[in-house]
């Protein structure tokens, strides 16, 4: 059924793409966010649970207030990006299954009943969840700045109080510039990265 992609899609999706740290002014609109959660919300997660949880941070006080939780090094990517989304995990995912999973989520709950396997299930999901929100990004023709490097607890204070929720990680979003790009570094071959079994 499926047809492999052209190369020029297969470049901006993945060779030719760059993490990007400085960022054109040309705004990015909430049509676009919304476009970007249309794509990645098919990302395949255990039981479909989809326990990512975003905020995208749009307005100048909320990137300014990311940014003071961040990294030295990160608070010019912050407040440079049209968009930073905060990508996190929601601890108490669990609660959805029933409409995430009709007929057979409440059965699941169990499974995650377990603090430490919600966490775990929460965190490896949630992560997937985000890097294929990388991807509709840059399918979209955004450019993506994926970072660690802030306070996680101040971030989850600020941005997810009251809630399970936990930040894994951020991403500028936006129409890169390639100021302060750096040069590609090396990546592990097949065979440094793996083995047939």
């Amino acid at each position: 059924m499926a047809t492999p992609l052209q190369p020029a899609a297969l470049e901006q999706l993945f060779s030719a793409a760059r993490t990007r740290n400085a960022w054109t002014d040309r705004p990015v609109s909430e049509q676009q966010l919304r476009q970007i959660h249309e794509l990645m919300k098919f990302a395949p997660t255990a039981a479909n649970s989809c326990p990512a949880r975003f905020v995208w941070v749009c307005s100048a006080a909320g990137k300014a207030r990311l940014a003071a939780l961040a990294a030295e090094a990160n608070r010019s990517k912050i407040l440079g990006a049209p968009v930073t989304v905060i990508i996190g995990h929601d601890l108490a995912f669990a609660d959805r299954l029933e409409q995430l999973n009709p007929g057979r989520g409440e059965g699941m709950k169990p499974w995650f009943a377990d603090p430490a396997a919600a966490e775990v299930s929460a965190f490896r999901n949630g992560s997937l969840q985000g890097a294929f929100m990388m991807l509709a990004a840059r399918a979209l023709g955004l450019d993506c700045g994926p970072m660690s490097g802030f306070d996680n607890a101040a971030v989850d204070a600020a941005f997810f109080a009251g809630t399970r929720i936990r930040a894994n990680f951020i991403c500028g979003l936006g129409y890169g510039s390639d100021e302060r790009l750096f040069p590609r570094l090396p990546r592990l071959s097949f065979d440094e990265a793996g083995w047939l079994a």
